[in-house]
């Protein structure tokens, strides 16, 4: 949901404040599932306090080449801001038209239905090239991240089942369909080890159609470009100011609804992909219990880490994506091993630590991309 010039009211210690966003241009706020992409003028009430301009690096953009489109798609929102003489977003649309067709279990025409449903169809270059980085994820994460978990997320009510009444017997009777070494692709179709299996690429396929817009954009020689699916994102080059791109992480706050945003730190990037992931968008509570839609596909339970939020950075989308949720499924601690073995990755986690209080951790080269930042209320 993309929001400019806002000014809105919300409750603070039972009294309303009038709630006037920041004077950054072009600053992204980067929820789990959720992007505010907010230009405002000077304002009252939030103070900007400890933030400067990045410098410029590259020439600021005339305001006749500044394109910008947003819509639905994916069962979520995209907001695209591009440098162009023209507006293409009609392309651009057939392009996530493609990711859809392909890769969306909700989408009764896609490949990966077509796939689940046991039908003889051939994957498209798209699913194929998903699958194949979804496989290396998931042997780098030793089963963490694992697109065959489709029937543990049904069964728990967050996928594109119906969610069942689970128990310890059902959760396991289930557990025998997932697995990645359970399924493989031959001359261009997935064979599945049974029937019952059934592929959710979910955690990997919003990034990829943050990817695959990109790369259009590209090969339509465009040169700075945010562009932002459900709150995956990739950005080049520069924005519109000529400067380099902000994008705000969402301090975690229990908030099924997305009314509430805070932010927690704010980077500074350019050439580079971002994806969020975190449990306090979305849960539900049942018998007092509350129940998050991470599930870990090695044990069919949703995850009861210290983590409440893995941001990472990465060179696509689709990796930062499908990592930030294998993250959010190891902990914290299994996640710093996979780090060091992968520089091409940053990560930054808040997390509940020891004492129960929040804390923060990031990679070292991110930290220096990152810059503090206060929130105040009148």
């Amino acid at each position: 949901m993309a929001k400019q010039d806002i000014s809105n009211e919300q409750e603070n210690n039972g009294r309303k404040v009038n709630k006037k966003w920041w004077h950054i241009p072009f600053l992204l706020l980067l929820c789990a599932g959720t992007i505010y992409v907010i230009r405002t003028n000077n304002t009252t009430g939030n103070s900007t306090s400890g933030m400067h301009e990045s410098a410029a690096i590259g020439e600021a953009w005339n305001d006749a080449d500044i394109q910008k489109c947003s819509g639905s798609v994916f069962g979520t929102e995209y907001h695209i801001t591009y440098q162009n003489g023209g507006d293409i977003h009609n392309e651009l649309k057939e392009v996530m038209a493609d990711v859809d067709n392909s890769l969306s279990p909700f989408n009764k025409e896609s490949v990966i239905t077509a796939i689940n449903n046991g039908n003889n169809v051939e994957a498209d270059s798209m699913f194929t090239e998903v699958f194949d980085m979804a496989k290396n994820v998931a042997e780098e994460t030793q089963g963490a991240f694992d697109i065959t978990v489709a029937p543990l997320v049904n069964a728990w009510g967050f996928g594109f089942k119906n969610k069942i009444d689970v128990s310890k017997e059902k959760i396991d009777s289930i557990r025998k369909y997932v697995g990645f070494e359970k399924v493989h692709m031959e001359n261009g179709k997935v064979i599945k080890e049974d029937k019952n299996i059934m592929l959710d690429c979910s955690a990997i396929a919003k990034g990829y159609g943050v990817d695959a817009v990109g790369r259009y954009l590209e090969k339509k020689k465009i040169r700075n470009y945010m562009v932002e699916i459900g709150g995956e994102i990739r950005v080049k080059g520069c924005n519109p100011e000529g400067r380099l791109w902000k994008v705000g992480i969402s301090k975690p706050i229990d908030d099924s609804l997305n009314v509430n945003s805070e932010i927690q730190e704010v980077l500074m990037v350019s050439d580079i992909a971002i994806a969020t992931s975190g449990n306090y968008r979305n849960f539900y509570i049942k018998d007092n219990k509350k129940y998050a839609h991470t599930i870990d596909p090695r044990t069919g339970y949703p995850v009861q880490h210290s983590i409440l939020s893995s941001t990472v950075v990465a060179p696509t989308c689709a990796l930062a994506d499908a990592y930030a949720t294998s993250f959010m499924v190891v902990g914290l601690d299994e996640a710093k091993k996979i780090l060091a073995r992968h520089k091409e990755l940053q990560a930054y986690f808040i997390y509940t630590d020891s004492k129960g209080k929040m804390a923060t951790w990031c990679t070292k080269d991110l930290e220096d991309n990152l810059m503090k930042y206060s929130q105040k209320r009148n």
